[in-house]
């Protein structure tokens, strides 16, 4: 199997950047690749992704169609992806077909399972959240006796945005049950898969770093966001984050060195439990531009999907400096509708993502208020 080498040539302007998923990110992505002259080939078997909207060249097919891959693989200059779920059988197909696929095989390994990112966060010498490997009822329960209550069962891979995981509490809420048939249901809630289950944190807030790394292996970070969450979908980001400078810089730490030790090329977003001394814990990375990155579009000159861009294209590396504050507000399902108040809004810069429809939990958009550096 060949692997993507950092030595490959740049992508010239007019180069063609292959993107595998069209979502929201993948629209961004082209967006910011057509500001620097590249050109976009989006590869999603969905037939109305958002990307499709922005991009030069476009390939519906299945993530396992051999032939569209060999098109694809020769078409574009170099691949990335938007999406973490990107099957694993497709990057090795590509690369055997000689594309440049960034960020590698390794963090896409390493983030598709929930258990060995754990394991390599924690061997990367970061804390994490006591783990335990769940593969049926005996061992949940196994689990519960080591961590205890309240915790969380999650899969192990394919879960985003809150899905695929459930909590089980200290309590008894239904009083029919039994801890075991409680255990069971829980097992089942999540669709009876191999999970893990982690212990619940004490934690005063949720920061998260993105960084870059390009393939000479300069490293750029920005500033951290805190972030809230609800219902397991992020809301809001802010930046400045209010946490300490040491925090910042633990985090900012533990970025750059899972960076280096994935050899990674491109942007990722880790995310951070800030506990009550000030310490972080890594809840979990993802490889690529994240949804707590999206402020960078407006308060930095570079934003976190230029910056994605240029690393993949074998470029330098841009300015991460903020120039402004920032809070970002997803909007979620029919908060789109809000969208003519936030134009008429100062200071609000409005991104909508050309959704067709807005449902219940999708991401239709963001905006974010920017206000002068205090």
């Amino acid at each position: 199997v060949m692997t993507a080498t950092s030595d490959a040539a740049p992508v010239e302007p007019n180069g063609i950047i292959g993107i595998l998923g069209g979502g929201q990110l993948g629209r961004m992505l082209a967006m910011s690749a057509a500001q620097l002259g590249l050109r976009t080939h989006i590869f999603c078997p969905d037939d109305a992704c958002p990307a499709y909207d922005v991009c030069a060249e476009k390939t519906m097919a299945d993530y396992d169609d051999v032939n569209a891959l060999e098109a694809f693989a020769n078409a574009a200059d170099v691949v990335t992806y938007e999406f973490e779920n990107v099957p694993a059988r497709t990057v090795e197909i590509l690369q055997n077909f000689g594309a440049n696929v960034f960020p590698g095989s390794k963090a896409l390994a390493v983030a598709q399972d929930r258990l060995v990112e754990k394991e390599f966060i924690r061997e990367a010498g970061a804390e994490t959240a006591a783990f335990y490997p769940v593969d049926d009822v005996a061992s949940l329960n196994e689990g519960l006796k080591k961590i205890g209550r309240p915790a969380i069962l999650k899969t192990r891979r394919f879960g985003y945005d809150g899905k695929g995981q459930t909590l089980i509490s200290d309590q008894m809420n239904d009083l029919d049950l039994t801890w075991e048939a409680a255990n069971k249901k829980a097992w089942e809630e999540i669709g009876a898969r191999p999970a893990i289950l982690e212990a619940f944190i004490d934690f005063t807030c949720e920061i998260s770093i993105i960084g870059a790394r390009s393939r000479s292996g300069d490293i750029a970070l920005y500033d951290a966001a805190e972030n809230t969450h609800r219902g397991g979908i992020l809301r809001r980001s802010c930046v400045p984050a209010k946490v300490s400078a040491g925090t910042i810089r633990a985090a900012q730490r533990i970025a750059s060195d899972l960076l280096e030790r994935l050899d990674y090329v491109g942007v990722i977003g880790v995310e951070f439990f800030v506990k009550l001394d000030g310490t972080v814990i890594v809840n979990e990375f993802a490889p690529r531009v994240h949804n707590s990155g999206h402020w960078t579009q407006d308060a930095c000159a570079v934003s976190q999907f230029e910056q994605h861009v240029r690393a993949v294209a074998g470029w330098p590396l841009g300015d991460t400096v903020r120039h402004t504050n920032a809070v970002m507000e997803n909007l979620i399902g029919d908060d789109v509708k809000d969208w003519r108040t936030c134009l008429q809004s100062r200071n609000l810069c409005l991104h909508l993502y050309g959704k067709r429809k807005a449902l219940p939990g999708r991401k239709m958009g963001h905006v974010t208020e920017i206000s002068p550096l205090s």
